[in-house]
């Protein structure tokens, strides 16, 4: 809405507003992980990120699970990064409307997934099948590790199934967020409906 200057300087209190003034709320305080899987309809979906601490690649994550429709994204404290300006503007919109976890300790939270009947699929480049080979669960949280690294090995022990993306060209690896969006989607596309 659009007033007079002199209005604006009531608002925001003295200083230079340079015609602009917003409000600003505080955001409630986001559900656990639990919560959000006690209210589930469906079978859930999660990606979970062990050790990508890039901004650009979390904030690439973030959006590709929007883009399919991913419930959660979870991520150990100590080896991931957070939510910051890098990760909001690369994410595009996605680090407000898909929640994210980090977790304390990793392997106990998968553990707690287990529990909930969720199957913990892994994308390992050393897997036997392949991704299209598998057969894939629909409660599922797809876990991928950083690029060069992948995963710790209590995160991979952890894993129910271990899949790897088949690749055909002369390069070796995708980015993470590249081979979180193949994971998802093809998870995306078995689902019924």
């Amino acid at each position: 809405m659009r007033v007079p200057g002199k209005r604006l300087d009531g608002f925001y209190g003295g200083g230079r507003h340079q015609g602009v003034v917003a409000m600003v709320f505080d955001k409630p305080a986001r559900e656990s992980l639990e919560d959000l899987l006690d209210g589930l309809s469906g079978p859930p979906m999660i990606l979970v990120l062990d050790g990508v601490t890039d901004p650009h690649n979390l904030g690439a994550c973030l959006r590709v699970a929007d883009a399919a429709g991913a419930h959660a994204v979870v991520a150990p404290k100590d080896r991931a990064a957070g939510i910051g300006a890098v990760v909001s503007k690369i994410a595009s919109g996605a680090a407000e409307s898909v929640p994210y976890y980090m977790v304390t300790n990793l392997a106990r939270t998968l553990d707690e997934l287990k529990e909930r009947n969720i199957w913990i699929v892994g994308a390992d480049e050393r897997a036997e099948k392949t991704l299209y080979e598998s057969e894939l669960p629909q409660a599922i949280a797809w876990v991928l590790g950083a690029e060069g690294e992948g995963m710790r090995r209590l995160t991979r022990e952890r894993c129910d199934l271990l899949v790897r993306i088949p690749m055909r060209g002369s390069v070796a690896s995708l980015n993470v967020s590249v081979a979180s969006g193949i994971c998802l989607f093809e998870s995306r596309r078995r689902r019924p409906g």
